[in-house]
């Protein structure tokens, strides 16, 4: 027998009357439709910044492709072996899921706000897109041509690829109107939001230049004319001093900390040590950022890991103390860097003042006292006919592209850049490297599954996706 459920009218009457509104209960209280701008640019920022300083295998394997340090065990990484763990898909989603979408949505944010000073608004949408254009120049830089005009677009599910050349003009470009927006006599992010200069226009106006500096010299062989007029108008107004560093600031308390101290120290394992390459320099030259970069081994001894090959941790050196604080800096733009750049630009024919030696110098006496060393260390390591830029040997590549691979320690993304750029010093190849030297990350799996028409265009018009394709600026 079926049962029948009979309402009568009165009771849908009552029922009715009843009703109460509840679309109360639609409202997401613990999750806001939008955030502020300044949370969202200092979330990106932060996001770029783990993954610049990162050392995890699955995430920043570039240490040990510059060869500053080695692996006790999984050798895929120093290997070349960056599709095991999928590397390019990781970094690849985090610059433009974890750090471009959320530069976007604060600049669309800064531009919503009513009321605001103008100059302030003005001020934080240059600090925004100098963000972007930072993350942009990461991007090319890795891969080569990349979704760039349609990139963030969330309507588009199959972005274009844009030519790497053309995208470095544009930022570039857009860089230049960044420098002309910033006002020193309006505000810029609160203190908490800006990680780097705490509201201090004047300082990022140098960090700008800087990176105008660093990204025309990355072009200067290919594009030489544009990298002297650049790098000219630059230089008075980059970074001049160590006062003026880009410098990000970790915290002791998780989740905070440094991802070096995370994969060091939290994690509790021991996978990576010295690169037996760059501490041979470093001790064949009494460099005194030895001890700086590296704690000797068990035995008190400083032995270098083979990159590449297995090492026992007890026996080898390893990072120093210094990178077991979970509060350690993490650097983005640097004096020694610029110090560099100008000892480049005048060995090219390019006015920005003093002597190639002069800055040469400058830079190599800055890395030691940022480091911790001592002003007399710095004078006695740079009175060495190995080091001194009168009488090191080679040409002014292999001086400086030397001398700035022991710098650009623990930045593994611009050593990497360099390495390729000015080919200097010579590597040897890993103990099993599965290619040849990788002058780019091939593009992610999911591109491939996902966007393969546009995948498949850009592939062919780089030359191939490979890890030794060469970039448009590489060309030496």
């Amino acid at each position: 027998m079926k049962n029948y459920l009979i309402i009568s009218g009165l009771s849908l009457m009552t029922l009715a009357s009843c009703t109460k509104d509840i679309s109360r209960f639609n409202d997401e209280t613990k999750n806001p439709a939008s955030a502020p701008a300044e949370m969202l640019f200092s979330n990106g920022v932060r996001n770029l910044m783990d993954g610049l300083n990162s050392p995890n295998v699955n995430t920043n394997v570039l240490r040990f492709t510059v060869q500053h340090w080695a692996a006790t065990t999984y050798q895929d990484e120093p290997n070349y072996d960056f599709t095991t763990r999928n590397i390019p898909q990781a970094w690849w989603t985090r610059m433009y899921r974890d750090v471009l979408a959320d530069l976007k949505e604060s600049k669309k944010n800064v531009e919503a706000v009513a009321v605001m000073n103008e100059d302030t608004r003005k001020n934080q949408l240059a600090i925004i897109d100098i963000m972007q254009v930072y993350t942009f120049n990461v991007l090319v830089n890795s891969f080569g041509n990349v979704p760039y005009s349609e990139a963030l677009d969330y309507d588009n599910l199959f972005p274009k690829y844009d030519d790497a050349k053309t995208i470095y003009a544009d930022l570039l470009t857009r860089l230049n109107a960044d420098i002309a927006a910033l006002n020193t006599e309006g505000a810029g992010f609160s203190e908490s939001a800006d990680f780097f200069y705490q509201g201090n226009i004047a300082k990022w106006i140098r960090f700008a230049n800087t990176l105008k500096m660093r990204m025309a010299m990355t072009v200067a062989d290919v594009e030489t004319s544009t990298a002297q007029t650049a790098i000219e108008q630059a230089s008075a107004g980059a970074i001049t001093s160590a006062a003026d560093d880009a410098i990000f600031q970790y915290l002791k308390t998780t989740p905070n900390t440094n991802p070096i101290w995370n994969d060091l120290v939290q994690s509790g394992r021991q996978d990576m040590v010295a690169g037996k390459p760059l501490l041979d320099q470093l001790t064949a030259m009494s460099d005194p950022r030895k001890t700086q970069f590296f704690a000797p081994n068990s035995d008190g001894a400083f032995n270098g890991g083979i990159v590449g090959a297995n090492n026992t941790y007890s026996l080898t050196a390893r990072p120093s103390e210094k990178f077991e604080e979970p509060d350690m800096p993490g650097v983005v733009i640097d004096y020694v860097e610029a110090e560099f750049l100008r000892a480049e630009a005048i060995e090219r024919g390019f006015a920005v003042g003093g002597t190639a030696a002069e800055h040469y110098h400058n830079a190599i006496k800055a890395s030691i006292l940022a480091w911790g060393g001592t002003e007399a260390e710095a004078a006695a390591y740079l009175a060495r006919p190995d080091v001194n830029y009168l009488t090191a040997a080679g040409d002014w590549k292999e001086k400086i592209g030397f001398q700035k691979w022991i710098a650009l320690h623990n930045r593994p993304v611009e050593g990497w850049t360099e390495l390729r750029r000015l080919d200097q010093p010579k590597l040897a190849e890993p103990a099993a490297p599965k290619s040849g030297f990788p002058t780019r990350f091939t593009y992610p799996n999911n591109e491939q599954q996902l966007n393969p028409a546009n995948y498949t265009e850009a592939a062919s018009t780089i030359g191939g996706d490979k890890v030794e394709t060469k970039l448009f600026w590489d060309k030496f």
